[in-house]
């Protein structure tokens, strides 16, 4: 397992109000895009980041953005008599008082860790239950937030009209040669572009509210007590921002309701688990409080395809452009990755009619 060199120990650490004595590190990699290590300081353990700036290109206004949510979340969960250090995220200052560190390495940042905690990849009913109630009491207490305040750390992350433009345009430049290979999943892509329109029609016509969201809601960006089984903490927020209640619900349900990983090969391991989106459906509006409108829970559906297919999108889209988004570890992974992306939307379209009718009782029955 990989740990911090001599040199990052040296140059990084020393910058930051850790408390203890250093002894060791160890490597997370669970996620694709930052490097991440855990770090023992004999009296605490901490998190410390490298944010990757080719992915986020500002991430002063990323640390800008979580310090703000951080805060309002702290006030909120104390106010109801929660523990703020384990219920969001506790960013460690630098000596400098920043809630960074910029050096010639890369850009760095710290947290406390949460202990007695643990992620899952894989849902159960009850987990899945856990953390829809934890994101939908995320964008809840979030609801009264200035969403005018927060940057939009990646422009149009969730905007899958400008995604399929991205799509078009990788295929027509093909700069890795690589479309041939491409071709199935194009074509399916291209066969079902209404799903790049109907949602971002929706925000145009202002049917549908923007409110502030996690954005990446997939079931490990949840931590759980270890003896209770209870979501504790919503972690990983470079891409709270402004967006849409539905693409929250929908990535959740596109990670965690599918019946295997997102980096299977065997494509008939590949559908959309029932029972785990009612679980879901259940535990969402359980904890919204009644924030959602009509119109957004009748668009939950249609969120949880469109979402699938953005990123279907952007899959295809980074193997065309050689794969410099997503981290990969072989050949054709992206693609591949798409592959399961696809299988699992063609499910999901064939179980619209179920998914509405599992949206109506739950919320009606919250």
């Amino acid at each position: 397992m990989e740990i911090l060199s001599e040199k990052t120990i040296n140059d990084i650490l020393p910058n930051f109000l850790f408390e203890g004595s250093f002894v060791g590190s160890e490597s997370n990699t669970i996620g694709r895009i930052n490097d991440t290590f855990i770090l023992d300081f004999r009296k605490k353990k901490y998190v410390l980041q490298r944010v990757n700036d080719h992915v986020f290109v500002k991430p002063e206004e990323i640390m800008g953005n979580i310090e703000k949510v951080t805060s309002f979340l702290a006030d909120k969960i104390k106010k109801r008599g929660g523990d703020s250090l384990r219920e969001t995220l506790t960013i460690i200052k630098t000596k400098d008082g920043k809630a960074f560190y910029k050096n010639p390495e890369g850009f760095w940042r710290a947290y406390l860790f949460i202990d007695k905690t643990k992620t899952y990849n894989d849902a159960t009913p009850k987990l899945f239950h856990e953390a829809a109630e934890a994101f939908s009491r995320f964008q809840g207490d979030l609801s009264d937030f200035p969403a005018e305040e927060l940057h939009e750390t990646i422009k149009g992350f969730h905007d899958t009209k400008a995604r399929y433009s991205q799509f078009l345009k990788a295929i027509r430049k093909d700069p890795s040669n690589r479309g041939e290979a491409a071709m199935e999943e194009i074509v399916f892509l291209r066969e079902h572009k209404n799903l790049a329109y109907e949602l971002s029609d929706q925000v145009r016509k202002k049917s549908i509210p923007l409110r502030v969201t996690h954005n990446d809601t997939k079931l490990n960006n949840v931590l759980f007590d270890e003896k209770s089984g209870k979501a504790v903490c919503i972690i990983d927020l470079d891409t709270v921002m402004p967006g849409l209640s539905m693409s929250d619900f929908g990535d959740a349900i596109r990670f965690g309701a599918n019946t295997a990983s997102e980096e299977e090969t065997d494509l008939s391991k590949v559908a959309l688990n029932m029972e785990l989106f009612r679980a879901y459906a259940k535990g969402y509006f359980k904890g919204s409080a009644g924030n959602l409108s009509e119109d957004e829970i009748a668009l939950l559906p249609l969120g949880t395809e469109t979402i699938t297919y953005e990123l279907a999108l952007r899959f295809v889209t980074d193997f065309l452009e050689g794969d410099h988004y997503f981290k990969v570890t072989r050949e054709n992974e992206n693609i591949d990755r798409a592959k399961v992306q696809i299988t699992l939307l063609k499910d999901m379209l064939s179980k619209h009619e179920q998914m509405e009718s599992i949206i109506i009782k739950s919320a009606n029955s919250k």
